[in-house]
């Protein structure tokens, strides 16, 4: 049996997320923007070793932060160089449901010059 390339339901680039609880991150992500969980791995100490959401058209996938074997979460590195990009069909109702699941605002949406519908929030784990 030939092993595909691109796993069935996969884009050619899928963000890996390292969260600290990411059992309380996937709920968040749940409320904020519907994620679909696709499947959750946890090791024998409860942690989730692995797991896939799927936002929209697209995979996402996390685990807890595993410092042993240098993964570790935007709160332990005090910020991110990374962010993530979600298109929606009605960004301010996704805005919204976002800061009431925990999101920080970091600048409301506004029309920009490029043409989108634009904000910038930050979840409860440090993610932009």
């Amino acid at each position: 049996m030939s092993v595909k390339p691109i796993p069935e339901g996969y884009h050619t680039l899928t963000p890996f997320l390292t969260v600290r609880d990411a059992a309380r991150a996937i709920e968040f992500y749940e409320k904020a923007f519907g994620a679909q969980s696709r499947g959750i791995m946890k090791g024998p100490d409860g942690k989730v070793m692995h797991a896939e959401l799927k936002i929209g058209d697209s995979i996402i996938m996390l685990s807890d932060e595993f410092p042993d074997f240098g993964a570790l979460s935007p709160q332990s590195l005090k910020g991110s160089p990374a962010g993530l990009h979600i298109y929606v069909e009605d960004v301010d109702a996704a805005f919204d449901r976002a800061v009431k699941a925990g999101a920080q605002v970091e600048a409301p949406v506004m029309d920009q010059f490029w043409g989108d519908r634009y904000g910038r929030l930050t979840d409860p784990f440090g993610h932009k």
